[in-house]
């Protein structure tokens, strides 16, 4: 058995890391207010046992089902949520001054498709039903450049076995790095992995943004410095037997 993964098969939580900053410079006043009265009302709570359907965390009719980790400033989760209001949205930022940000978008523009976690993805991922989620987006995730961290990047055999169990029958990975060697990480670890069959035919389709891609800041900052992005699908497979 992969040592990575408990007796039931599910990954060990000996696998969670969570590396990085939690805050940066203080919160405003109202900042502060609102994660401490806005973000327990939208927070995900792992605490109690998860619902049979996660669109019963959500007060609308519910369609889709959509998890961002590590959503940054959360531009990408904003502009998703308001084009498909009956898309239910999850994100997860640890970064404080991060989810202060998305929280005054939420308030801002009456989003009711948005829940939060402000932890370790891992944590997330491992309490949600099997194949629950449509639709899964690791944006400009930290690409931890030197090769002695690249242990540290998120997408690893065992997170990815979590992806795979969480999203449903055909449900969909979507990856954006601009980094080179994350970019042929990612290819190498869902080649691997054998549940995830990349989508693109030819390289128009891994270097054309994703549908209605409202683009990001890191994207921004990657072409001032000249830097190109790939954008990476995958659709879920059934795994090989054994």
């Amino acid at each position: 058995m992969n040592d990575e993964l408990d007796m039931s098969g599910r990954p060990s939580r000996a696998t969670e890391a969570f590396f990085g900053r939690r805050k940066g410079k203080p919160l405003r006043d109202l900042q502060v207010e609102r994660m401490e009265h806005l973000l327990p009302a939208l927070k995900v709570d792992l605490s109690t046992a998860p619902p049979s359907e996660l669109a019963a965390l959500f007060p609308g009719p519910v369609e889709r089902l959509r998890l961002e980790i590590g959503f940054g400033g959360g531009e990408h989760l904003v502009h998703r949520a308001s084009e498909n209001p009956r898309t239910a949205f999850i994100g997860v930022e640890p970064f404080v001054n991060s989810m202060a940000k998305l929280l005054a978008s939420v308030e801002e523009r009456g989003l009711e498709n948005i829940r939060v976690y402000d932890d370790d993805a891992t944590q997330l991922l491992d309490w949600m039903p099997e194949a629950s989620i449509d639709h899964i987006d690791l944006l400009y995730p930290d690409p931890w450049p030197k090769k002695k961290h690249w242990k540290r990047r998120f997408v690893s055999q065992v997170n990815l076995q979590r992806f795979h169990r969480v999203l449903k029958p055909g449900g969909r990975f979507c990856f954006a790095s601009d980094i080179d060697t994350y970019v042929n990480w990612t290819l190498l670890h869902c080649r691997d992995h054998g549940g995830f069959e990349w989508t693109a035919k030819e390289a128009a389709d891994w270097i054309t943004p994703f549908q209605t891609w409202p683009g990001t800041r890191y994207e921004a900052k990657a072409k001032r410095e000249g830097r190109t992005s790939a954008y990476l699908t995958f659709n879920k497979i059934d795994l090989p037997a054994a």
